[in-house]
């Protein structure tokens, strides 16, 4: 592995309020809470329906720790208000407008004033610029572009952070690493799933991608662990860093790693205030518990959010290279969870796991079938290209079972033969 340059900030590069004392960010965060509670109550029927129902009126938020009496918000209730009623400006002060896939429904949809586009765009350079980017770079992105936060967030905050733009988008991976290799970019902006297809895309033209000129690979979209942290820096030579966010918070920039640690996530507490609840009960849990991320947004016009259920299971953790508190890295999500025979599992746990077994690589996907009356989960994982052992399989097999407690079977198939994703990989095939 080549020697990654060390990518540490100068202190005084920083936004001030990254380094603020806890109190003075409190304050800032209330001032900022009560406006957006008043501005939700004032302008969205949904929470002023919702507020009076619990009781709960935004005079009466008079420390953070209020904002638990407050409703909180699924993505059930933006579908149901799709696709203008969570909106809480007149429409001639939208600039912009986002929106989900909806694969499962009704997509969510999410605008921007001018402000908010703004902000946005802040919050990704300073993500950008904790994860080890550095204005004068030239960035290649490889998230999509359109309707999907991804391409766009990522595009606006590369450019408040001075950087030149490379707007690839997603697909045409052989196109892909003939751009990297032709424009020499110093930061690569994509999912992680998709990085690794570009990994074997570089290798499968006869090129070490450790050679290339990029030196931060900023990874989000998808949950993924700190073995394909391993597995990527290894083989590309960069530094892999987490960011997070979700489109109907903002999109990207919510959350980032700083590139000094790869110790978590800093929630950027100035625009979004962060919560962990409960997933069963929707109580607030302590900081160091583990539950779901609830976020509500601070400064947000067009589409406030108060405590929006992010589904994402992790913990809030102390601040280190920042003051402001870190959400431990994503691996799973609640409505992701498979339940085999009354046992909790996560695709993420099973990727653990595979690449810890010589041989495997780190694509596969998880099948489930009920042939019977029970359900069975087979793992499908590719062998890497210098082959796998005959018992791989079987070994990946003893792991799961005594790392989840769960049998399944594995299958060993040859490589390329899966499905590779240009944007989020789907890990989980359900036949039942």
């Amino acid at each position: 592995m080549r020697q990654l340059p060390d990518l540490t900030p100068d202190p005084a590069d920083l936004d001030p309020v990254e380094l603020a004392d806890r109190e003075v960010l409190a304050a800032l965060q209330l001032e900022r809470l009560r406006w957006s509670l008043q501005h939700s109550y004032d302008n969205v029927p949904h929470y002023r329906r919702a507020f009076d129902e619990v009781g709960a009126s935004p005079e009466d938020c008079r420390a953070l720790a209020d904002l638990r009496h407050f409703p909180l918000t699924t993505k059930a209730d933006l579908r149901e208000n799709y696709p203008y009623g969570m909106f809480a400006v007149p429409h001639d002060q939208v600039r912009r407008l986002h929106a989900s896939s909806g694969t499962t429904g009704r997509p969510t949809v999410v605008g921007y004033t001018a402000d908010d586009v703004s902000m946005w765009a802040d919050v990704v350079a300073r993500s950008l610029r904790a994860a080890g980017v550095r204005p004068g770079w030239r960035v290649h992105i490889a998230y999509g572009y359109g309707l999907f936060t991804g391409g766009l967030g990522a595009h606006y905050g590369a450019e408040r952070l001075g950087c030149t733009v490379i707007p690839v988008s997603g697909g045409m991976t052989e196109r892909q690493v003939q751009l990297i290799t032709d424009f020499e970019p110093d930061a690569i902006l994509v999912t992680p799933s998709y990085m690794l297809a570009l990994l074997d895309e570089f290798e499968r033209q006869g090129l070490d991608p450790r050679d290339s000129s990029l030196k931060v690979g900023v990874f989000g979209a998808e949950p993924w662990t700190e073995d394909m942290r391993q597995e990527v820096e290894v083989r590309a030579g960069l530094h892999a860093v987490d960011i997070y966010g979700l489109s109907e918070v903002i999109g990207p920039g919510v959350a980032s790693e700083c590139v000094e640690t790869k110790d978590g996530l800093h929630v950027w507490e100035d625009h979004f205030y962060p919560e962990v609840i409960d997933p069963e009960t929707g109580d607030v849990l302590p900081d160091g518990e583990y539950g779901e991320l609830v976020l509500t947004s601070l400064t947000k016009q067009a589409m406030p959010v108060v405590r929006y259920r992010t589904r994402d299971l992790t913990r809030l953790l102390p601040g280190t290279a920042r003051s402001m508190r870190r959400i431990e890295k994503i691996t799973g999500r609640s409505d992701d969870m498979i339940i085999l025979r009354g046992v909790n599992l996560f695709p993420s746990q099973v990727e653990e796991l595979l690449l810890r077994v010589e041989g495997l690589s780190p694509h596969y996907v998880l099948v489930l079938t009920r042939p019977r009356r029970l359900d069975e989960l087979m793992v499908r994982v590719e062998a890497r290209p210098e082959g796998a052992d005959p018992d791989a399989g079987q070994r990946l097999c003893a792991l799961v079972k005594h790392a989840i407690g769960v049998t399944v079977d594995c299958e060993v198939v040859p490589p390329g033969t899966l499905d590779r994703s240009q944007g989020k990989a789907q890990r989980v095939l359900d036949l039942r």
